[in-house]
């Protein structure tokens, strides 16, 4: 499965940011020899020879952006929003199996509930579409909202990432 997630990378040049973003990217997918692996790969917006991610797969985006653009509010919205709606569908996932499962069909893990319960914590992967310049995921609106507040110069940087 693809999916785009975004950077949040404090720099002070387009260059800077694109290779601050490709660093996140690379601790997500292992390659960083301190970092365990939580997708598979990854594909930035400036690739051109792939036919199966990236453009190819999502059309243009920005490569990086400062979030105070209309184009970094932009990527940045799709994260939140994206993040927000796969919270909340698992969150209710859960509530469903809470009402409906018994104790022993949720340890089993009947009708995936406790995968959802395992989504609804998730620190990263596919349920965490925003990430901080450290490849921590934003898992809530105030966390968001302290990386806005306390970067001067903070850009977005969308990746296509495989899981």
């Amino acid at each position: 499965m693809h999916m785009v997630i975004y950077a949040l990378v404090e720099e002070s040049t387009h260059d800077d940011a694109l290779a601050s973003g490709k660093s996140v990217f690379d601790r997500l997918v292992g390659a960083d020899p301190h970092a365990g692996a939580v997708f598979d790969y990854h594909v930035t917006f400036d690739k051109e020879d792939t036919s199966v991610a990236g453009k190819a797969r999502w059309g243009e985006l920005p490569t990086a952006a400062p979030v105070d653009s209309d184009a970094g509010q932009d990527l940045l919205e799709r994260g939140w929003e994206a993040t927000k709606e796969e919270f909340e569908r698992n969150l209710e996932r859960v509530r469903e199996a809470l009402d409906e499962l018994s104790d022993e069909e949720i340890m089993r893990d009947e009708d995936l509930a406790r995968h959802a319960f395992h989504q609804v914590g998730a620190y990263d992967g596919p349920t965490i579409f925003l990430y901080n310049e450290y490849a921590n995921g934003i898992r809530h609106r105030e966390q968001l909202d302290r990386v806005l507040e306390e970067s001067e110069e903070l850009w977005i940087v969308p990746a296509d990432v495989h899981f």
